[in-house]
């Protein structure tokens, strides 16, 4: 039984999450449905513009994203820190670019004065919208209701686009994030929609990838792409704001990674694995296994046993699931 969305997403646990959203019945609504000949791959664009607007807009940073025919995966940091030192003029303006607001709201926004009863309103109503622009329900909602209106418009009927709800997964660790990573920008190449990362339409990887060619220092976080999350550093270092790797680090990762996949050679490992292997412990052999098979596999909270078994007890669960596989690939 699926278990409530409160229960799946905790703070105390991690800030990262990878979610998936797909079409009903698996339909090719966003691609080229090769049965009818009918091509909706323009709305793969819309997706993606999507979200990286609400990137702009929410205290949520996107690490990761593929946009697929039937389905399209993100990997979000919830930035709650940000989020907490907004001014109620920076939070009404968020807010407005999502929704109109009401009539307090707009009055603000104006500048016009409101009295004792109008401003404790106010202020409660203000935080509520701060929590609700950290949250990812409610990310993943306005992206998902903003993309069915228009396809429904454009196919000029009504119901469903999405099943209905979002699947959800936890991060724990740095070994989890980045398996999760390369899993979702490797998408395309393990569905022979591309060759190489660098030319798989309408993923984060192929949009780090450009940006790096074209700048002189593509690990410093200013000079990375815009609208998603930086990469900081090397584990081992205090890092700034940011993803805990370096850029090259994690583009090479994903080359070699998106090289043994396209060969099919699954049970061969090149002898040139790249350096970040080592530094996440995990195993050569079994990273392609995570790279390929990580939403199969995997439960809703992945990491090292150790905080597996942490953030199961943090969130009243009954038992660890997902403890094996976790513990086979990441120890």
């Amino acid at each position: 039984m699926p278990k409530p969305r409160k229960s799946l997403i905790s703070l105390d646990a991690t800030p990262y999450y990878h979610c998936v959203s797909r079409c009903v019945r698996r339909a090719f609504l966003c691609g080229t449905d090769h049965v009818s000949g009918n091509s909706y791959e323009h709305r793969r664009q819309w997706i993606e513009d999507k979200i990286l607007e609400l990137s702009d807009i929410f205290a949520i940073d996107v690490a990761a994203y593929a946009v697929m025919s039937n389905h399209y995966h993100v990997v979000l940091h919830i930035n709650q820190p940000v989020a907490k030192q907004w001014s109620q003029h920076e939070i009404v303006n968020r807010w407005h670019q999502l929704f109109n607001g009401n009539l307090l709201s707009q009055r603000f926004a104006r500048g016009q004065t409101l009295n004792k009863v109008e401003r404790q309103t106010f202020d409660d109503m203000v935080e509520s919208w701060r929590q609700r622009l950290s949250n990812i329900s409610q990310f993943m909602q306005i992206l998902n209701e903003s993309v069915a209106r228009k396809a429904n418009v454009e196919d000029n009927c009504t119901g469903r686009f999405w099943e209905g709800r979002f699947k959800s997964q936890a991060l724990l660790d740095e070994s989890a994030l980045a398996a999760c990573m390369a899993y979702v920008d490797l998408n395309p190449i393990r569905a022979k929609m591309a060759t190489t990362p660098e030319t798989s339409d309408h993923t984060s990887v192929k949009r780090r990838a450009e940006k790096a060619q074209n700048v002189a220092q593509p690990n410093h976080p200013n000079q990375q792409a815009r609208q998603l999350m930086p990469f900081a550093g090397n584990l081992c270092q205090d890092l700034p704001f940011g993803l805990p790797f370096r850029l090259t680090d994690y583009l090479e990762l994903i080359d070699w990674t998106g090289r043994i996949i396209r060969d099919d050679k699954r049970g061969a490992i090149p002898a040139n694995t790249p350096p970040i292997i080592d530094r996440l412990n995990i195993d050569p052999k079994h990273w392609l296994y995570c790279a390929t098979q990580f939403e199969r596999r995997f439960k809703g909270v992945v990491g090292t046993a150790y905080k597996l078994k942490a953030a199961c007890e943090s969130l009243n669960y009954k038992r660890t699931p997902g403890i094996g596989a976790c513990r086979l690939l990441f120890e």
